[in-house]
């Protein structure tokens, strides 16, 4: 794929499929479901979204020589915001008018409203939101990375990094990342929400994504006629990094090595996903079922909650495992709801300003 194409025409099929496993994981992990890591699927989409937000990038100073910061943040802004606040302000409303438990409380309510429910809930807790929006406080994560990320590489550009030196960067960042979760795990003894939650302790999941798409993109360049056995030991080898991230349970772990584990173990992973999309049994995150989840996804991360929440609230006579498939339904309805309504519109509306 030439490096050349408008950043407005550019998709990978194969990312659509990866959503769709990362918001399965996180639906069936809240769902209730024994043994499904819901954390590992928002770990994913941190990954491609760094990922993602540097290819593009990577592609507007090809095509333009610079990054127009202005245009980027309008995208972002009609990208993400018009989903998020129609999603939290339904449940606001739901909940004032009963329908879900409250109380509502104004501070934690504006943490979400303001995109700093992550640390609001590292300090506090949740209480105080509408029921099934907890899960705002990873795209608060992801609204911190948008604020600085561009500013980082636009700086990478400006004194002449290399790509290969761009993605030392990067990976420097993540070790540094690293050490900061040990140094608050071991030291001052932190409890888990502190590295879970927090931005500065979650930035690297990210980072890991932007260090793959600046040197070495698989989107980007000539694609070579078949998998290098490199490549299949280098999966081989992430296989076993998600087995021991996933069966070791101690917290000290967990809350430090395992997400700089876990970015490591996606890295060939997405290359070979994105590279190979026809390989084995990446062809499946090219099917049609996987790609109209996956785009979606978005809408639904943002509703699935909440309507896990109503069924849980209305239907607790159903039980847990009862709820999950009505709840999946009923998201899938409302996600596709709001794609028609406010994402396709606005998806219209970022093309044409960047025309």
């Amino acid at each position: 794929m030439s490096s050349r194409v408008a950043s407005s025409a550019f998709h990978i099929p194969s990312l659509d499929g990866i959503r769709a496993c990362a918001f399965l994981l996180v639906f069936l992990g809240h769902a209730g479901v024994p043994g499904i890591p819901a954390g590992f699927g928002v770990t994913v989409f941190f990954f491609l979204s760094g990922y993602l937000i540097t290819t593009l990038l990577r592609l507007e100073v090809e095509r333009s020589g610079r990054i127009d910061f202005k245009a980027f943040y309008l995208r972002r802004t009609l990208r993400i915001l018009p989903p998020f606040y129609l999603v939290l302000s339904a449940g606001v409303l739901l909940t004032v008018s009963g329908l879900l438990p409250g109380p509502l409380q104004l501070r934690p309510v504006l943490s979400q409203a303001l995109h700093y429910s992550n640390y609001w809930g590292v300090y506090h807790g949740f209480a105080g939101i509408a029921g099934g929006t907890a899960v705002y406080w990873s795209l608060a994560v992801e609204e911190h990375f948008y604020a600085i990320f561009p500013a980082l590489y636009a700086l990478l550009l400006r004194v002449n990094c290399s790509r290969h030196r761009q993605r030392a960067a990067f990976l420097a960042i993540c070790c540094g990342v690293l050490a900061w979760r040990c140094i608050l795990k071991f030291y001052f003894h932190v409890h888990n929400d502190r590295t879970y939650l927090a931005t500065d302790t979650r930035l690297d999941s990210m980072l890991f994504g932007c260090a793959l798409a600046v040197a070495g993109n698989p989107a980007l360049g000539d694609r070579p006629a078949k998998p290098s056995s490199f490549l299949k030991w280098s999966l081989l080898a992430a296989a076993l990094l998600f087995v021991l991230s996933f069966t070791v349970r101690d917290d000290r772990f967990r809350e430090t090595v395992r997400y700089t584990m876990q970015g490591i173990a996606l890295y060939p992973l997405f290359y070979a996903a994105v590279r190979f999309p026809g390989w084995g049994v990446f062809r499946l995150l090219d099917g049609r079922l996987l790609g109209f989840v996956g785009k979606l996804s978005y809408s639904l991360y943002l509703v699935h909650g909440m309507v896990l929440a109503l069924l849980e609230h209305w239907c607790a006579s159903l039980g847990q495992a009862l709820r999950g498939p009505p709840a999946l339904a009923i998201s899938l309805g409302v996600a596709w709801l709001i794609w028609l309504g406010i994402e396709k519109p606005a998806a219209r509306l970022r093309r044409r300003l960047e025309h």
